[in-house]
């Protein structure tokens, strides 16, 4: 599995998960514009990606961090792999590169009109504006809407998800990786005493 395939629950959720270990300081994933382009197929999402469209990817992750776990500390957000002065630090900041990122390629369908005049969808446009802003709507939903959005309890971990468990109180990215390593502890603790 790719180091960056980690279901979230939400594509925007998944985004922001392409920083690893967040906890211990980050990993970043989306390294180079090849990762990128690779993170956007296994997405479903379009676009090429050159160094400029990395960089406008990863300022749009950062801001919807921001705004999606506000309560997370400075130190737990991990570290963006260049330093870029263009990152949102602030709420407003957020929301703006947000909706810059709808604006630069609307994703919703648009008319047009064939060759005898008569109205059809218009292609989307395949480019990674347009991925960005798909990720940005789905950002506006995950924000105004009701999910419950959680960090993993695992002191190393850091990966953001959905909680749509039947209680509401799920606590782990994922019972296979840091659930289970959490219950290994715990009971190598007990037989150790």
């Amino acid at each position: 599995m790719a180091d960056w395939l980690w279901d979230g629950g939400r594509p925007s959720v998944d985004l922001v998960n392409t920083i690893r270990d967040r906890k211990l300081g980050g990993r970043e994933t989306l390294r180079t514009p090849a990762d990128l382009a690779a993170w956007l197929r296994t997405a479903d999402l379009p676009g090429d990606a050159g160094d400029a469209d990395l960089r406008a990817v990863r300022r749009l992750r950062e801001a919807i961090d921001l705004l999606a776990f506000p309560d997370v500390s400075a130190a737990d957000r991990g570290a963006v792999a260049e330093v870029d002065d263009a990152l949102p630090r602030t709420a407003r900041e957020a929301v703006d590169l947000v909706n810059a990122a709808i604006a630069a390629a609307p994703p919703v369908p648009r008319l047009a009109l064939d060759d005898a005049g008569r109205p059809v969808a218009a292609p989307r446009e395949e480019t990674t504006a347009a991925a960005m802003a798909r990720l940005a709507v789905d950002a506006i939903g995950l924000l105004t809407g009701d999910d419950l959005l959680r960090v993993c309890a695992a002191p190393d971990c850091g990966v953001r998800f959905v909680d749509r468990s039947p209680a509401r109180n799920r606590q782990w990215c994922s019972m296979r990786r840091c659930g289970n390593r959490n219950k290994a502890r715990r009971h190598y603790d007990r037989t150790r005493s």
